[in-house]
């Protein structure tokens, strides 16, 4: 049997993470991921965006975590010289009826410590970007774009460089609460770890590999549901200078625009709930994108959408609660002492993974 101070599950962003800090404070940590590399789900199909932290409730830890963790990436981005650039985001109201929205942006991003937000009336938003319209919008200056799987290759070397260990194509298949002790975990290879801490970080299948362990109470875990989002991409050089936002929908931020590193245009994602895993492109969400893009961007040539991607956020409620927080679960909610569990880490988790993974490793530290 192996023996560490620190198991984390899941090898994506958040992850390797959490796993660095823990590497760094002297724990010795072992990453673990059933894929045969890092960051293959979540983390390697989402927008690559550093948000601002506009949207989300007042004392929320998406909130929290999205702010802090926004400094504390860019920072490490410098540091560490991983491409990125603060490129800044316009939200528009492509009508009347969406200017209250963006009223209400500006007073939850000024209760989330986000003050350098901008009003645009429509003129400005032309003359910034001339190819959209909008009656007004809400210039966000401090959201920027990443190069992801370069901050995980930054993550995983400065992990491996202080003596951590990550094993690909390893999954956990059950474990058994020793108590105080810790908690002895199994591999699928028929080996077990016995470790001092558990971080159970595995995005979609955090709730199952909770259930997993003999010793913890399964309604503590909540059930996993499942939201699909589309991405396209344009063919040709960006007529944009900036992301773009239209008024988000509950539970997503609406059809925006992204660019990339290289200067790639991508629209999306959309939203839909869906039963199971499942990242297979469907093309017949083409009409309703075009309708979206539209709205904003006239000047749109359909011909010119090419598929791209799909990507799948790890909710914890329906689609009639889409909007729940982060969940950063330890003893003292499910008394299974030496576990952390992290449900619900969808958007904006790229952006506030430097910050969750502080505060998972200062739970080891209490």
């Amino acid at each position: 049997m192996y023996r560490c101070d620190c198991l984390v599950v899941g090898a994506g962003v958040v992850g390797l993470a959490i796993a660095r800090e823990f590497q760094l404070a002297g724990y010795e940590t072992f990453v673990i991921d059933r894929a045969q590399t890092f960051g293959t789900e979540t983390s390697s199909r989402n927008s690559e965006v550093i948000h601002a932290g506009i949207y989300y409730p007042s004392g929320s830890l998406k909130a929290q975590h999205c702010v802090l963790g926004k400094q504390l990436l860019y920072e490490y981005c410098v540091d560490r010289d991983i491409p990125h650039k603060r490129i800044g985001k316009i939200i528009v109201a492509a009508s009347h009826s969406e200017v209250g929205a963006l009223d209400r942006y500006r007073a939850s991003a000024s209760l989330n410590g986000v003050n350098d937000l901008i009003w645009l009336d429509g003129d400005e938003v032309e003359r910034i970007e001339p190819n959209v319209r909008a009656v007004a919008g809400l210039l966000s200056p401090s959201t920027g774009i990443i190069d992801s799987h370069a901050f995980m290759l930054a993550l995983l070397h400065d992990f491996q460089m202080a003596g951590g260990h990550f094993v690909p194509s390893c999954e956990m298949t059950g474990g058994i609460s020793e108590g105080e002790r810790g908690i002895r975990v199994c591999l699928n290879d028929g080996t077990e770890i016995f470790t001092r801490w558990l971080i159970n970080c595995c995005g979609h299948n955090a709730p199952a590999t909770a259930r997993s362990i003999e010793g913890f109470l399964p309604e503590h875990a909540p059930d996993s549901h499942f939201a699909v989002g589309h991405y396209y991409v344009l063919n040709g050089a960006s007529p944009f200078s900036h992301l773009v936002y239209p008024v988000a929908p509950p539970g997503a931020l609406g059809v925006h625009v992204t660019l990339d590193m290289g200067g790639q245009v991508k629209f999306g994602p959309d939203i839909r709930w869906i039963d199971k895993l499942d990242y297979s492109f469907d093309d017949s969400r083409r009409p309703a994108f075009i309708e979206a893009i539209q709205s904003y961007f006239p000047g749109l040539n359909p011909d010119m959408l090419c598929e791209g991607y799909t990507g799948i956020r790890p909710k914890i409620a329906s689609a009639s609660k889409p909007d729940m927080d982060f969940v950063i679960q330890d003893e003292r909610a499910h008394g299974t002492v030496g576990l952390v569990n992290l449900f619900g880490i969808e958007s904006p988790g790229l952006t506030a993974s430097l910050s969750i993974a502080k505060t998972v490793a200062a739970i080891a530290q209490r």
